[in-house]
């Protein structure tokens, strides 16, 4: 099973899952929008990612620049944050098989599939 952390409104995330899809993947494809992340899910998919929390975050949101940009902010901190405000969260991420990627561009997917 292929899952695919989704945002429909966002290009990348509707091009990866059109990707995904012509592979022939089974997709379990998750609104993190509607259902965030939990604390432990978003640690576990950083770990996957192999980045620092702040660099899955989307640093253009206004939620970001208003609340958060230019304040020492541990990881932690940082995941909460996005827990909490689950727009931050770079989109789309997949997941497969214990490995994770980052659909931007989306043909970063096919790695890991």
């Amino acid at each position: 099973m292929t899952k695919i952390y989704h945002n429909p409104r966002c290009r990348k995330s509707r091009e990866t899952l059109q990707l995904l899809e012509e592979k022939g993947e089974n997709i379990e494809i998750v609104l993190y929008l509607e259902t965030s992340p939990s604390k432990e899910e978003l640690s576990h998919i950083i770990e996957l990612l192999g980045i620092a929390p702040i660099d899955l975050v989307r640093k253009g949101e206004s939620i970001w620049k208003e609340q958060f940009k230019g304040k020492e902010m541990t990881p932690t901190q940082v995941i909460n944050a996005m827990v909490k405000h689950p727009k931050l969260i770079e989109r789309p991420i997949v997941i497969k098989n214990g490995r994770a990627a980052l659909g931007r561009p989306p043909e970063n997917v096919i790695t890991i599939l």
